[in-house]
């Protein structure tokens, strides 16, 4: 999902429909792609099959790019207007997408890989890429996973939303209201992309994932949780020693690029300064409100 701080920002006068806005980031996102020679898979919003979810809404465009072709799609994107406001790195706990803008047509996300997805990046894409079908978007024909494919993505998108309306309503139309049938293929597609696991928090069997390295992700995506508990469960999730490491010293850093959304410009080294001390005393307030909050329910 985009970062929320930068969400409707069109051009000063801008009256194009915002999906109108969004049909033409994606036609513009494949012609990029064909440009450089990229394989691009249009997901969710615009792309996302009418008939999985009637009605649903969309405020950005979202891709996913086969993971070796990325770098090359980036460097093409910003030449064609693209401004990359939030990397990969800080673009969620999962580091699976990064968020860029364009001054006539919004906001995307690029990602690199699909969270919930494996066992790799390249063969989740080589999977899902394998029996892709097509739509038209902005005019221009789009690549974007088979139906049943798509439906899963919703279902791993709807597994991190926590309590959010928008993913119980996805989960109600593409799991709960369909019959055996519809499940049974599902089920495939999970098998498939090795996604048990995202999977599990849609069927409440999470806590039988318990010692997967990525289980807390997952624990903290879809249950909540403190910034503490999100960094934690980033380390236990990183594969390897340097990898590890290289997270948590992450995790102590100011997340300039977010910062710079959230105030709107630039910021200064004296406001990087004040958010590097701030941090660790809003996260140590979180976690004994947290604490507060769970012995006070616990009696």
């Amino acid at each position: 999902m985009a970062t929320h701080e930068a969400t409707e920002a069109p051009t000063a006068g801008a009256d194009v429909p915002l999906e109108v806005r969004i049909g033409f980031a994606h036609a513009c996102l494949q012609w990029v792609a064909d440009r450089c020679g990229a394989d691009l898979l249009h997901v969710k919003g615009a792309a996302l099959d009418p008939t999985l979810v009637p009605g649903r809404g969309y405020s950005d465009a979202d891709v996913l790019a086969r993971p070796e072709h990325v770098p090359l799609l980036l460097d093409e994107l910003r030449r064609h207007g693209w401004e990359l406001i939030n990397s990969f790195a800080y673009g969620s706990s999962f580091e699976h997408s990064a968020t860029l803008r364009h001054r006539d047509f919004g906001l995307l996300d690029l990602h690199r890989i699909y969270p919930g997805t494996g066992p790799t990046p390249e063969r989740a894409f080589d999977t899902l890429w394998s029996e892709r079908t097509t739509t038209v978007l902005g005019g221009r024909e789009c690549a974007v996973p088979a139906r049943d494919a798509q439906a899963v993505l919703l279902l791993l998108h709807a597994a991190r939303g926590g309590g959010d309306p928008k993913a119980a309503n996805d989960v109600e139309w593409v799991w709960t209201a369909v019959d055996e049938e519809q499940r049974a293929r599902l089920r495939d597609w999970v098998r498939r992309l090795d996604a048990a696991l995202g999977f599990s928090v849609i069927t409440g069997t999470l806590d039988e994932h318990r010692h997967d390295p990525a289980y807390d992700l997952w624990r903290v995506a879809s249950r909540g949780g403190t910034r503490m508990d999100e960094w934690r469960a980033r380390v236990r999730a990183a594969h390897g020693l340097r990898a590890k490491l290289t997270v948590a010293s992450r995790s102590v850093l100011v997340n300039v690029e977010h910062l710079t959304i959230v105030r709107g410009g630039p910021v200064t080294r004296r406001e990087i300064v004040s958010e590097f001390f701030g941090r660790p005393l809003r996260g140590l307030r979180e976690q004994v409100a947290r604490r507060t909050h769970h012995d006070r329910d616990g009696r």
